[in-house]
């Protein structure tokens, strides 16, 4: 056996470890090998499924996953239809991947009635979008059930694209989330766009003096985000946040962009300038001097982390027969 098996093994136990460690919230890993044993292959063609012919639906439901966990906890309630859900409160009204999660329970109601939950396939489906772009994998813990809650009103609280480090990390410790987490989930933006709209303030009119840009933009880049986002332009417009590398691949770029002035969002551009993060911006990158961090295995022990906000498991919630919909 080579050293790269050796190597990717390794890190594979070590994910599987860190997992299961978080049993004791109810979830484990491998839930369904009883009830359903091909609940996770099912999930995982069916994202390949979709992902063959739509690469970019990999960071939409990799977003979805964070959006819904910051809210209410992660019991699949940003998938609720209705007047006044979770789906219809502003930051959420860019979600994308609805279609996959759906498809992936109308199989699995199909093989396994009333077995395995939407929360489950929502939280499995991001992993899987992630490997699918060339991210590392991880074990996933299942064991979650479907809340019945879904209020546009408590998505008030998620993390925006003008916070501060200070805000993120508030919100982010509120669901017990670490500093480090928080760099991290964000590096998640390696894949994924955002639409001018959210942006283009820092191009035009963030300062009174000088050309009026947000000056940590890189002064090189200027002129290319203001071709893509004229200043009366489109602001629906979708801008990749990992700019300047192959499209969809998960990769440490997005913290390279960072260091030199490229991030597209406000809130992503300051885990930089802040003092406080930089340093573990730098330890991603792989900074010569400071002991690094391995982001693909980071990223699933945060991830794992954060799948486990505020669980409904045992006889909470409910397993829905259709994800957009209370039983």
């Amino acid at each position: 056996m080579d050293s790269f098996k050796i190597l990717m093994m390794s890190l594979l136990c070590m994910l599987v470890m860190a997992a299961t460690s978080v049993r004791s919230q109810g979830t484990r890993v491998g839930f369904y090998l009883r009830a359903c044993p091909r609940a996770e292959s099912i999930v995982r063609s069916t994202v390949e499924s979709h992902f063959s012919s739509d690469p970019t639906v990999a960071a939409g439901l990799l977003r979805m996953h964070f959006h819904d966990c910051f809210v209410q906890g992660c019991d699949a309630s940003v998938l609720i239809d209705g007047l006044g859900t979770e789906k219809t409160a502003l930051p959420n009204l860019g979600l994308r991947g609805y279609e996959v999660i759906n498809d992936a329970k109308s199989k699995l109601e199909v093989a396994c009635p009333g077995v395995v939950s939407c929360a489950d396939i929502l939280a499995l489906a991001a992993r899987d979008g992630v490997v699918l772009s060339r991210g590392l994998t991880w074990a996933v813990p299942t064991g979650r059930r479907d809340g019945r809650i879904s209020l546009a009103s408590e998505a008030a609280n998620l993390p925006g694209f003008t916070d501060s480090v200070d805000d993120q990390k508030t919100k982010f410790a509120a669901k017990g989330l670490t500093p480090k987490d928080l760099v991290t989930l964000v590096g998640g933006h390696t894949i994924g766009t955002t639409a001018c709209q959210f942006f283009r303030y820092r191009l035009y009119n963030f300062t009174t003096t000088g050309n009026g840009a947000d000056p940590t933009i890189n002064p090189t880049f200027l002129p290319q985000l203001r071709a893509l986002c004229p200043q009366n332009g489109d602001g629906t417009r979708r801008v990749e946040l990992d700019t300047g590398v192959p499209s969809n691949r998960f990769d440490t770029a997005f913290f390279t962009n960072l260091k030199n002035g490229k991030g597209i969002l406000e809130s992503d551009q300051k885990l930089w300038t802040d003092a406080s993060t930089r340093t573990l911006v730098q330890q991603f990158m792989g900074i010569r001097g400071l002991l690094g961090l391995n982001f693909g295995l980071e990223f699933g022990k945060s991830m794992v982390k954060m799948s486990n906000i505020g669980v409904k498991t045992g006889t909470q919630g409910e397993i829905r027969k259709v994800c957009s919909t209370i039983n």
